[in-house]
Parts: structure tokens; C-alpha cells; sequence
């Protein structure tokens, strides 16, 4: 058995969970998986068994509890030595840590309008104004860190990092709702759901 253990909610829905479960799979790093059905009458009292915050995701390493998204992301990260997790270069690093926390954090009337559904294709005629500004956001985030940093791969920086597990459920709601995006913000989507992984995670919640 792993030591590792990490509790994650429905893979259809959870956009939180899907962040350190692709951080752990990318990584290599072996774990058990504890998936927690959302939506449910018993959802929260399931969950405080695990988690003392309440919250999903939570990864535990023994006796150590680790919680929200980017924590386990940074933890996961400083466990994966042999495959680093964020770029190289110290300047370049930052820029990473600085987009992962602003998707951490904001981009409230995506979330809002554009909830993750891996399973579903319900194209948009028209996006909310709300959501407007943090598409267009994201796409600015995205063609600029491609144009300078990603030559070396499909990916935000060339090679696949923890940036990119950050966006995974964007680029997954973009798919879902059909939002119209410029070439490269359109191949970056591409490139992220045809991951190994990300396909793993779908056919994982299809069968949930």
C-alpha cells in the first residue's frame, strides 16, 4: 500500500480534486485514490472524516494531512525531485507560481457561469458578461506563456507543470461549453485533454 493517500470528489465535478491527482500522476509518484461522491445528503460528514477543513482535495503522507489544491501541488512538487513540477528557471518559476495563484484564486465568474463538467457538451451562444473578462484573461495568460516559454513542448512552458494542472479544469470547461478562442489557446485545450492522464481522469468519470 502507498503511503500516500489523496481524497478527491466526484471526477465528473471536481476541479479542485483534478489539480494534485494530475500533479501525483504526472509525477509518478504511486498513491491511493479515496473518491467522496459530491451532492450527496452525507457529502460533508464523509468528508470531515478525512478532511478537517471540511474541503476537498486532501492528501495524506502518513500522519500528514495536506490541503487545498496548490499545497499539495507544492508538496507533490518537492517529493518529485527526479521530475521537476515547475520550471527551472528561477525567473520563470515565479511567472508559473504567479498565474497558478491567480487561477487559485480568481476568475470567480468562470467558475460561476461555467461550472467543470467532464462529461458533458452544452455549447454556449452566449457567455455571460461575468465570465467575459476571465476568458479573455486566461487566453492572454495562456498565448503569452506559449509564445515565450513553450517551444519545448505542447504544454504552458514547453514541458508540463504545475501551471498546467492549475488550468486542466479550464480547459476542460472550455471544451464543455464550446467558448470560441483564438489558435493557440485552442491547441493548448487540445494538447491538455489529450494528456494521458486527463483521458484517464474522463474514462475514470464516465465509469463513476
Amino acid at each position: 500500500m502507498s503511503r500516500l493517500q489523496l481524497v478527491i470528489g466526484t471526477k465528473r465535478y471536481s476541479s479542485w480534486s483534478l489539480r494534485p491527482w494530475l500533479a501525483l500522476k504526472q509525477a509518478g509518484l504511486p498513491f491511493e485514490e479515496v473518491s467522496i461522491t459530491l451532492r450527496q445528503p452525507n457529502t460533508k460528514q464523509q468528508i470531515l472524516a478525512h478532511s478537517p477543513s471540511g474541503k476537498l482535495p486532501l492528501l495524506k503522507d502518513g500522519g500528514l494531512l495536506v490541503w487545498d489544491s496548490l499545497a499539495i501541488c507544492e508538496y507533490v512538487a518537492e517529493m518529485a525531485c527526479a521530475v521537476p513540477l515547475w520550471p527551472e528557471n528561477r525567473g520563470t518559476r515565479a511567472l508559473a507560481r504567479s498565474i497558478s495563484a491567480e487561477m487559485h484564486s480568481g476568475f470567480q465568474g468562470l467558475r460561476q457561469h461555467l461550472p467543470m463538467d467532464v462529461l458533458e457538451k452544452i455549447p454556449m451562444e452566449q457567455i455571460p458578461e461575468d465570465a467575459k473578462p476571465d476568458i479573455e484573461r486566461i487566453q492572454t495568460i495562456w498565448t503569452d506563456c506559449r509564445a515565450r516559454f513553450g517551444a519545448g513542448g505542447d504544454f504552458l512552458f514547453g514541458r508540463w507543470s504545475i501551471a498546467d494542472a492549475m488550468f486542466a479544469p479550464v480547459a476542460t470547461r472550455f471544451d464543455t461549453y464550446g467558448v470560441k478562442l483564438d489558435p493557440v489557446s485552442q491547441a493548448y485545450v487540445e494538447a491538455t485533454l489529450a494528456l494521458p492522464a486527463m483521458q484517464d481522469w474522463i474514462e475514470a468519470a464516465k465509469a463513476e
